[in-house]
């Protein structure tokens, strides 16, 4: 680390000067110039008072009780738990003022005994109200707070879980964090849990701009501008037209929270800036170990409202399958979080937005610190209390290499003992995932004790990595597997093959949204498939008669329509859609017998069937149906994956012929917009017995 001087460090961070540098020593010279002091920069301003006057204190007001470090003040009700204030940097309370305290900041859950939901409800939501307050730690580098509940066995209409919600703040922290225990013991009644999360509404007066990733940020509109008649609901509520929302520049955009969704591997740092007051407001999530359903499963982060969401557990993107269901008398226990919610600030001439990146260079000190040494749960454990695994992975593929190919860049992860592809609808355990690296090489550190399964997938390859073995983690163990051979599905070689295997839809072709349906923020952006109302485009683009693909000449990234969805019809009802394949045999095929392999992957279904049917629309049944499968729901929440499907379809030779070929997919349902396929990848293999021709 090195240190500039104060008049540099403003002169170089004021966005005049950064102009200047743009003008006259070009975009990359300024890039350079500027990099190499915000850090300073952020360091500098972020410095907290002498040590000897930052005093953790702990105080009781009436109903409340509040934790301040010199820093920013932290005001809990009590007993219940409820974040009623954040003071900060001259600001009174970043948290919504709306008269209801309990709607400030909170963690809740939505839950139901089974059988017991009403039909077109989402269960009860709980707001967590706890009803005992205890101090766990006080000293002068900490405070941790509990607020918990304890299930009453005489009762039936509260949630059979005990939950402890925890509240930590260190001397010198610009910042506080939370985590939550939740427990089941045996003998208690069967229950149903949907949805886990920590909630923080802002001050709208305040926060105006939302930052999720670099390149997914801008100014948000108001939560007034939704209501009409500013705003107009769309197909369902939470997609708003907003017709004369308050700004202006907002006119005619579409607002959905669901555009904001994010993968939980990428879900580090998101939250919002108050471009006045130069103050941020950031949620930091150091792991993913305690979320459901592995690296690529899509939450909600932060949304209009200003809202700033931790989910730890949902069934978005997913269904219904991921519905944590409890039998009668089972026992469970699982630790939600830490996060970390930090607040950081600029002075006057800096440009606020920079307090993006700020927050990712505190995201990283965050990530180096955990598993986090502070925490006094004995439930959550420290570093030395953990253990390790690590390995190699290889691909092996004699159809595409004689030699084994490394897994660069495949997800390999622990996750409670199981079946093959079982980690993306697991919910109740941990899982703990490493991104390999060019060779194949992944480690996977801090790993809870317990027992797990090694699972993996690799982009470039379709199905999945299982290893069955059933690995004791304890603390301290460091267990190397060496290599491992991942042999995914494969009879023959590649007679033609559509997309590439990677689990999205992202590479087939996703039309401009209609012009009057728009989020500014996606327009020429690579998240093009997050616009509302794409799945209307497929009707605009085929009026009359369903996509045709030939192999031999189109473009998937120009033809393939990125969703199979159904078609609305002039009395307002929907059909059904089919969709061809079409692929020429030469004369060196005349004499195949046994079967092809047709390999279908599906990024998502939602409430759809898949039917194959090969030279005969008309077979009945077909070559092969899915039946009905998938309530992903990725189609009216713009997303472009949920659940990963793979399916393999024998193809007899004898139905196939010299010259024209067709492959027919048909998805035969039809009672709503949402009801559809996206393609991952498909591929027809030759029978295996054709290895040895070398085709021209």
């Amino acid at each position: 680390m090195f240190l500039f001087s104060s008049h540099v460090f403003k002169l170089v961070t004021t966005k005049v000067y950064r102009r200047h540098l743009l003008k006259r020593r070009g975009w990359i010279t300024a890039l350079i110039m500027f990099m190499s002091v915000f850090e300073v920069a952020f360091c500098q301003n972020q410095t907290p008072e002498p040590e000897s006057t930052q005093v953790l204190q702990l105080h009781y007001q009436d109903r409340y009780v509040v934790m301040e470090n010199g820093i920013f003040q932290l005001t809990l009700s009590n007993p219940e738990g409820f974040v009623t204030g954040i003071r900060y940097n001259g600001i009174e309370n970043v948290l919504a003022y709306t008269g209801k305290e309990y709607d400030r900041g909170y963690w809740d859950l939505v839950w139901n005994f089974p059988g017991k939901k009403a039909k077109k409800t989402k269960g009860t939501l709980d707001r967590i109200e706890a009803t005992k307050m205890e101090v766990i730690t006080q000293n002068d580098e900490q405070i941790e707070l509990s607020f918990s509940r304890t299930w009453n066995t005489s009762s039936t209409t509260a949630v059979p879980v005990n939950i402890d919600k925890r509240f930590v703040m260190l001397r010198n922290s610009s910042g506080f964090y939370s985590y939550a225990i939740f427990e089941r013991l045996q003998g208690w009644p069967a229950v149903e849990l949907d949805n886990m999360r920590l909630v923080f509404k802002l001050n709208k007066e305040k926060f105006h701009y939302m930052a999720i990733s670099d390149d997914r940020q801008r100014y948000m509109p108001l939560p007034d501008d939704r209501i009409p008649p500013r705003g107009q609901p769309l197909a369902y509520p939470e997609a708003v037209q907003l017709l004369d929302p308050i700004e202006p520049d907002f006119k005619g955009e579409v607002d959905d929270k669901y555009e904001y969704s994010m993968e939980s591997k990428d879900i580090k740092v998101h939250g919002w800036i108050s471009t006045n007051d130069s103050v941020g407001f950031w949620q930091i999530t150091p792991s993913n170990e305690f979320r459901s359903a592995g690296p690529l499963k899509q939450f909600l982060g932060s949304h209009v409202g200003p809202t700033n969401l931790a989910i730890f557990h949902s069934t978005h993107y997913v269904g219904a399958e991921l519905i944590m269901s409890f039998k009668n008398g089972e026992a469970w226990k699982k630790v939600f979080g830490p996060v970390f919610i930090y607040l950081n600030s600029f002075p006057k001439g800096v440009d606020p937005l920079l307090l993006w990146h700020e927050a990712k260079n505190q995201t990283t000190i965050e990530e180096e610190k955990w598993p986090y040494n502070f925490t006094a749960s004995d439930d959550f454990p420290a570093s030395d209390q953990r253990g390790s695994v690590s390995g190699r992975l290889l691909v092996r593929d004699r159809f595409i290499s004689s030699e084994d190919i490394p897994a660069n860049g495949s997800y390999v992860g622990l996750a409670v003992p199981g079946d093959v592809g079982s980690w993306q609808r697991e919910c109740k355990g941990y899982q703990f995932w490493s991104k390999a690296d060019e060779n194949g090489s992944f480690s996977i550190n801090n790993v809870r004790s317990g027992r797990y399964n090694l699972y993996a997938f690799a982009p470039g390859f379709i199905g999945d990595y299982h290893n069955d073995t059933v690995f004791d983690i304890s603390p301290g163990s460091k267990i190397s597997l060496g290599d491992l051979v991942y042999e995914p599905p494969r009879d023959g070689p590649t007679l033609w093959e559509i997309g590439v295997p990677d689990r999205s839809a992202a590479e087939f072709y996703i039309p401009d949204p209609n012009p009057s349906f728009v989020n500014k923020l996606y327009l020429n952006h690579s998240d093009k498939f997050r616009q509302y109302g794409l799945w209307e485009r497929y009707s605009e683009l085929y009026p009359d008669e369903d996509m045709v693909y030939n192999v031999d000449v189109d473009d998937y990234s120009k033809k393939w329509f990125f969703m199979q969805v159904t078609r609305k019809h002039a009395n307002g009802g929907y059909n059904g859609t089919t969709w061809q394949i079409r692929f020429q045999f030469d004369d060196k095929m005349k004499n195949l017998t046994g079967n092809f392999k047709l390999r279908i992957a599906l990024a998502t279904s939602n409430v759809a069937e898949l039917q194959v049917r090969v030279n005969d629309l008309s077979a009945d049944p077909p070559l092969f149906t899915t039946e009905q499968i998938g309530r992903d729901n990725t189609i009216a929440r713009h997303g472009i994956h949920g659940l990963y499907w793979l399916y393999n379809v024998n193809v007899p030779a004898a139905s196939l012929h010299l010259g024209n070929n067709t492959i027919y997919l048909t998805q035969p349902l039809a009672t709503s917009p949402f009801q559809g396929l996206m393609y991952d990848y498909i591929r027809l293999e030759y029978p295996d017995s054709i290895n040895y021709i070398t085709r021209s």
